[in-house]
């Protein structure tokens, strides 16, 4: 995983440095030049246009600049202050962006490149906010096409505009190595993360150790059951039950699923009794408005049915859609999460969580999800384009794999399968959610990029994984 850093965290690692400054600088500005050159194709003969600020971000393009001039290159520093809003830079083979860092607080328009000219930018590109990824209001930013950032990678790389606006990012450690380890709470998931944390299936493995309960759907609200049970088996559940309240199991295709049929009411209580065979349970997708139970909640207990089964369930839970609706806020989760003897995982979209907390989530999601969790006990996985996941004591992962071919209906009943499965399997709950949601968007760019529909992915999900464990190189080739 790669850590993530506030700015505020960020200057505060800086202040605690234990190197000096231009030496920290120095290693900044020779990691620009080395990628101004491969993205020059060699810097001899080449025309490049620095533009700096006087601030570190300022320095360390003016250090590239002096090792880059070395290299044969033909450098023109202009001075950010000095330019005007918009103003059109003379044709050059690079422009580097060094005018800001992330701790731009004001907005800025910055000058603009001539036509087909890349930008690298330095740390950030500068205007955007390093916090939320948000241009900051009334100014620009650059259009880069690789931006090199240092000791961490920074929220407004990840999130809002900034992967539009950062281009390819590539981290790079200056020395900050241990100061980062110590203060970060946030990390970027990768490829290799899956490998590592995601237990695989033991030599004498049996279907129970790893059997999920899925409890969803509805009359007419027959394809998110579908979509979640086939997203757990294709994720590497060995064992999936399923209880659809008053609907039959006709209402299904012939599966590898094993059907517990269940009422419209009073479900929770069927579904508890064997709730100890299984490792995980998810509820919510395609319930419908779920009437109240007839049952003892006990004082306050919200959710209905919803509630009483998650009180009764000693294993993890994950809940989404009208699992959310049923329980309605986050503090009312709270009063279920206080019941439960196992770790909750819920995975709203902004509209649900705007709904659960009682106001948008706002540009600074990790903040947002963090509150969430905080307020809600549970794990809460915050869906976008730039998914956050965060854990009630504060640790936050991001997950931006994958792309808007996942803006289609049913992707999230296939992800909310996929986080109970790998939970089933053995990962804990805040990881597994993680996970998941990394799987799910490299999944989706195996797809075909038109057309996409959440019944493809329980099928890409599992050639993802395949290939991932065999190492062999990523295809699918259809069921």
């Amino acid at each position: 995983m790669k850590p993530v850093l506030s700015p505020e965290e960020m200057a505060g690692v800086d202040r605690r440095a234990g190197e000096p400054a231009d030496v920290l600088i120095a290693r900044a500005g020779a990691a620009a030049a080395r990628k101004a050159a491969q993205l020059l194709g060699g810097a001899f003969g080449r025309r490049v246009l620095l533009v700096a600020g006087k601030g570190n971000n300022g320095a360390d393009g003016r250090t590239a600049a002096r090792l880059l001039e070395a290299r044969g290159a033909h450098v023109s520093v202009l001075e950010a202050g000095e330019l005007s809003p918009g103003q059109a830079l003379p044709v050059g083979d690079l422009v580097i962006d060094a005018a800001y860092g992330t701790g731009l607080q004001r907005a800025y328009t910055p000058p603009s490149p001539a036509r087909g000219c890349p930008v690298l930018a330095v740390d950030i590109p500068s205007g955007l906010s390093g916090l939320t990824g948000q241009v900051l209001e009334g100014g620009g930013a650059m259009r880069a096409a690789a931006t090199v950032t240092f000791a961490a990678l920074k929220p407004g790389l990840l999130f809002g505009a900034g992967p539009e606006l950062a281009g390819e990012v590539e981290l790079v450690d200056i020395g900050l190595g241990p100061l980062v380890d110590e203060v970060c709470r946030t990390w970027l998931v990768e490829d290799a993360d899956v490998a590592r944390l995601l237990p695989g299936r033991p030599r004498e493995a049996h279907k129970w150790q790893t059997a999920l309960h899925v409890v969803a759907g509805s009359p007419g609200m027959t394809g998110a059951p579908w979509m979640v049970s086939r997203g757990a088996l294709r994720a590497g559940a060995g064992y999936v039950r399923l209880s659809m309240p008053g609907v039959s199991p006709s209402a299904l295709p012939p599966s590898e699923l094993v059907h517990v049929p269940v009422g419209r009411e009073g479900w929770h209580e069927k579904v508890l009794e064997g709730i100890n065979r299984v490792k995980a349970l998810v509820v919510g997708p395609g319930l419908g408005p779920v009437p109240a139970s007839t049952g003892e909640p006990g004082p306050g207990l919200p959710g209905g049915e919803v509630g009483l089964l998650l009180a009764g369930a000693p294993v993890p839970a994950v809940v989404d859609a009208d699992g959310l609706n049923a329980l309605g806020t986050l503090d009312a989760l709270k009063l279920v999460t206080g019941r439960r003897q196992a770790p909750t995982v819920i995975t709203p979209h902004e509209g649900e969580l705007s709904r659960l907390a009682g106001t948008p989530p706002g540009p600074d999601r990790l903040s947002a999800v963090r509150q969430a969790a905080a307020r809600s006990g549970a794990v809460v996985l915050l869906k976008g384009s730039t998914t956050a996941v965060a854990h009630p004591d504060g640790r936050a992962l991001v997950v931006s794999a994958g792309d808007a071919r996942l803006a289609t209906a049913g992707t999230g009943d296939v992800l909310s399968g996929m986080v109970g499965a790998f939970i089933a399997r053995g990962a804990p709950p805040f990881e597994a959610a993680a996970l998941a949601a990394h799987v799910h968007g490299r999944a989706a760019l195996m797809g075909n990029r038109e057309g996409l529909v959440a019944g493809d992915l329980p099928d890409l999900v599992a050639a993802w994984l395949s290939s991932l464990a065999s190492k062999e190189p990523l295809r699918y080739k259809g069921p």
